[in-house]
């Protein structure tokens, strides 16, 4: 018989609904039943494309002994982190103060209240009975040691990342961007690309820093090691070479097996990513790996209402990466051209992919020789390669595919959108504009009750409100709409979103944006999310949208609240800039300042994607239309189109073409 699992619309809950553990969801009727008849509470948090979750599942969560003794002594709640992620906080945190160290699965043993007293990630079966069975002993018997340890834990768990109000200072220097950026540099994996670490991930916030202080402060030194990073991950085997788009992270140093599941915050901000810094420096490279990841994105992530689902699985068949690799028998579909293509992918007899005995396709530092020697230009090359795939991608498709996790996320449709409006604005191509558009309007339909937005579209079981995060990622993709189109009706609902999130979110007595709105749900903290991580933090997206609706609206309370904010978190930042690397990046706005970009007059459009199409300028807001209501526009409503470069309150003499405006924003940058 299915357990309560069995009516929740999480593709993660919904994987345990016939699992011999009588799970629960979340909310009232498990956490009354727990009090009610005094049973500890175990609290599991993983999601759909978590490898280790489905393996403890097999062997523990199916196992008939376990689940008795779960079943028995507990009232076992099931959690999808990413659709509760204000829970998944809480006791991550937990986790951490016990152990040092978190991840998922999260599994944490709790008081009939919710309060932490044991917790770990994965366990193996014989482990997870044995804690099972000795705490519930504990609870029986001393069941005062147990309430005290959770009373010390909790306290901890309300205190940890609380910020003190700090003076905001007269004004940041060059010597407070360096004292982040030189111990950064002390990570460098010089002979691999990233940091010198396995596994190695991502982080495409940490390289748009970097990528923006190298330019700002002409630092070649970094600059050359975020391209070569770049470089390495888009040709490393954490990339989907024939199909596109990009894995969680790779389990090596040097790019090459990945943990297979394909997540769409990730893939919204590398496309992001990937586009500025072609922008810096066009290289085919790059432009392909935007193309083929929102090609991806588009065929197998978008659902019909124009929003796009959350996740694909690592495993298929049960085994982790079988959807990705290649025999090398499997090219011989190529024909005439299958020994080639294997030399390109490094796909071997034996496979390159050791421990399996299968092919990971990965391609080398020395590939060009290899183009040259087969009597290719460039251009010829981009053209077969692209054939090559396109033959691989439609044999591939016949495989049995990975699970797909179907939750729409506000928040991380917002950050695809931000990823392609980025695309747009760098290729120019209408397709990814229009796909924006999609995910604005799933936004306003699925995910919006009045000026308040939802976590994710509301079903028959509940109804989540929109975390920090949720409000911070949608105003920082309708202020990029506006910047793409001109469109001010985007940059209103930008500011809307950001007067609600002051209205939920903010607490002016402690200065402090948290994850969760004044009205949601009481849990046992309510915690802010300071630091960044895979995804930047929601409290440092928020304060960045403050900063830039200030100057766009001339309106001092954004700034105001925007300044208190970073000045509580700045004497954080030096000490781990690759955490904080969202405040980095506003550390470089405030000091380098922001070049407000006003284009007026009939052409503003086309001027836009002229300038961007010409010049790299990492720390600007564009501004541009006619019948303008934006205190930079309003009095410069000429017919004829003019440019305007403004900085601090002072604006320029009218450019009269977008040669002369980037003429003066490289004399000011010089």
């Amino acid at each position: 018989m299915a357990n309560k699992l069995q009516n929740e619309s999480s593709p993660y809950l919904k994987q345990h609904m016939h699992n011999p553990v009588h799970w629960m969801p979340w909310g009232e009727e498990a956490l009354t039943k727990a009090k009610q008849e005094n049973k500890l509470i175990i609290i599991s948090i993983g999601y759909s494309a978590c490898h280790w979750c489905h393996v403890m599942e097999r062997e523990s969560f199916e196992n008939e002994a376990i689940a008795q003794t779960m079943n028995k002594f507990y009232v076992s709640i099931k959690i999808d982190r990413e659709e509760r992620p204000d829970i998944d906080q809480i006791y991550m945190i937990a986790v951490q103060l016990m152990t040092k160290s978190g991840g998922w699965p999260l599994n944490v043993i709790c008081l009939p209240d919710g309060r932490p007293i044991y917790g770990g990630t994965y366990f193996k079966p014989q482990d997870w009975q044995n804690i099972l069975l000795q705490i519930a002993q504990m609870w029986e018997e001393t069941p005062q040691i147990a309430i005290d340890y959770a009373e010390k834990l909790t306290a901890g768990i309300q205190q940890a990342e609380r910020l003190p109000i700090a003076e905001i200072p007269e004004q940041y220097s060059l010597t407070d961007l360096k004292s982040v950026v030189l111990p950064w540099k002390e990570l460098f994996d010089y002979r691999e690309g990233g940091y010198r670490r396995s596994p190695k991930f991502p982080l495409p916030n940490n390289w748009t820093f970097l990528l923006r202080y190298a330019t700002l402060t002409k630092d070649q030194e970094i600059l050359t090691h975020v391209h070569f990073t770049l470089e390495q991950i888009a040709n490393g085997g954490i990339y989907d070479h024939i199909g596109g788009g990009f894995c969680r992270y790779s389990v090596d140093e040097k790019w090459h097996v990945p943990h297979f599941e394909k997540m769409l915050y990730d893939n919204g901000q590398l496309i992001s990513l990937y586009s500025e810094a072609y922008q810096q420096s066009p290289n085919i490279n790059y432009k392909n790996t935007v193309q083929e990841t929102i090609a991806w994105a588009i065929r197998e992530m978008r659902a019909p209402n124009g929003g796009f689902y959350s996740a694909l699985d690592a495993d298929s068949e049960g085994v982790e990466g079988k959807f990705y690799t290649f025999d090398s028998e499997e090219f011989n579909l190529l024909g005439d051209d299958a020994e080639l293509a294997r030399n390109y992918f490094n796909i071997t007899k034996k496979g390159n992919w050791v421990e399996e005995r299968t092919n990971i396709p990965f391609v080398s530092n020395n590939n060009k020789q290899l183009i040259t020697e087969a009597g290719f230009s460039p251009e010829e090359w981009n053209t077969y390669i692209a054939e090559i795939k396109a033959k691989l991608l439609q044999y591939r498709a016949a495989r049995v595919r990975p699970g797909l996790d179907t939750k729409q996320l506000t928040s991380w449709n917002a950050l695809l959108l931000k990823g392609l409006v980025d695309a747009y604005r760098v290729f120019n191509d209408p397709l990814y504009l229009s796909t924006a558009l999609g995910i604005a309007d799933f936004i306003a339909q699925e995910c919006s009750i009045g000026n308040s937005l939802l976590h994710q579209p509301q079903d028959n079981n509940r109804k989540i409100a929109g975390f920090l995060d949720d409000y911070a990622f949608t105003t920082e993709a309708y202020i990029a709409l506006y910047e793409a189109t001109f469109d001010e009706s985007w940059l209103y609902k930008a500011k809307a979103l950001a007067d609600r999130a002051i209205e939920l979110f903010y607490e002016i007595d402690t200065a402090t944006f948290y994850y969760t709105p004044k009205d949601g749900e009481e849990l046992i903290a309510r915690k802010s999310e300071i630091m960044d991580n895979v995804i930047p933090g929601s409290a440092s997206s928020m304060v960045r949208q403050l900063y830039k609706l200030g100057i766009l609206f001339d309106d001092e309370n954004f700034t105001a609240i925007a300044d208190q904010v970073f000045a509580n978190v700045f004497p954080h930042i030096a000490s781990y800039g690759s955490a904080y690397s969202n405040w980095a990046i506003q550390l470089l706005e405030i000091y380098f300042g922001t070049n407000e970009i006003a284009l007026t007059g009939q052409q503003a459009n086309e001027w836009r994607k002229e300038l961007e199409q010409n010049l790299y300028v990492p720390n600007k807001i564009i501004l541009g239309g006619t019948n303008s209501t934006l205190p930079l526009l309003v009095n410069k409503q000429e017919f004829d189109s003019k440019a305007y470069l403004c900085r601090n309150k002072t604006c320029s003499l009218p450019q009269l073409s977008i040669a002369q405006l980037i003429e003066l924003i490289n004399k000011n940058e010089a």
